[in-house]
């Protein structure tokens, strides 16, 4: 089984405060040059920290741009959590995405044994493509799987993208080996061809989100894009219509089917795992 990236870490700068304090009496020239040395070295390591943190807290203040956007939502966003009983900011964030049915959800939680509650659908503005995963470059297919956020780009031509790791492990085993295709978002603009475009008032929305998750720890936010919402009917009968005379496309269905069932029982997020043949298994 093919297992997730362990995560980042950082460094802790209470532990050069620390050292500051243990020089502050340092009277000596040799001293005062050893003073001198741990400043330096606390603002290279401060200055470091800082760049991470506002990377992983997706620019917030890398840019006007991104000052502005935090500026006019975060009140809101934070009223409409209290409306709906959230804590804010969600500590994890869970995005999932619905081809057929045109919908992206966010779901969210504080404490990893809480169940996700959904916190807002938005409407993806239009779709390219058809049922099934992406498979090569050019297709103009949206990727079907199990996928997370790899990339905030506060300066997107799209107004403002968050990347998906696609392609992913199963992917590269099924997927055109020389050209898989790549570069694929959660968009503003309200246009795309293979990506998932939102409107830039819903993609604003959705990177504050997800800015303070990544700050606050969590390091891959997971978003499972499917053919269809299998609980509705009228979805379920298309992708049924659809896919009647490929197996194998009937078979991908079923395996992502697994995946959104188990999250409808427990609103837990399955473990999703990859075998040596690309196909999904789930723990």
């Amino acid at each position: 089984m093919l297992k997730q990236p362990s995560g980042f870490y950082f460094l802790n700068k209470n532990n050069i405060f620390t050292l500051l304090n243990l020089n502050l009496n340092l009277t000596n020239m040799k001293n005062l040059y050893l003073k001198t040395l741990l400043i330096v070295i606390f603002v290279y390591f401060t200055t470091g920290i800082s760049f991470s943190q506002t990377s992983f807290n997706d620019y917030k203040r890398a840019s006007f741009k991104t000052v502005d956007i935090f500026g006019r939502k975060e009140d809101t966003l934070r009223k409409e959590f209290a409306g709906k009983g959230l804590q804010w900011p969600a500590k994890y964030v869970y995005i999932r995405s619905f081809k057929y049915d045109a919908q992206l959800e966010v779901w969210v939680k504080n404490d990893f044994k809480e169940q996700y509650r959904l916190f807002k659908t938005y409407k993806v503005c239009m779709q390219s493509g058809t049922m099934g995963p992406k498979r090569f470059q050019g297709d103009y297919q949206v990727p079907e799987g199990f996928y997370y956020i790899n990339e905030f780009n506060p300066n997107s031509n799209y107004h403002l993208s968050l990347g998906l790791n696609y392609p992913n492990a199963s992917d590269r085993i099924l997927s055109d080996s020389l050209r898989p295709g790549g570069e694929i978002y959660i968009h503003g603009s309200c246009v795309s061809v293979g990506c998932i475009p939102l409107t830039d008032d819903q993609i604003e929305e959705l990177y504050i989100i997800a800015s303070y998750a990544k700050a606050n720890g969590q390091d891959f936010i997971p978003v499972h894009v499917f053919p269809v919402k299998y609980s509705v009917k009228k979805s379920l009968e298309y992708l049924n219509t659809t896919t009647k005379k490929n197996l194998q496309l009937q078979q991908f269905a079923l395996q992502l089917r697994e995946a959104f069932d188990k999250f409808e029982e427990k609103k837990q997020l399955p473990v999703v795992l990859v075998n040596k043949k690309g196909q999904y298994v789930f723990d």
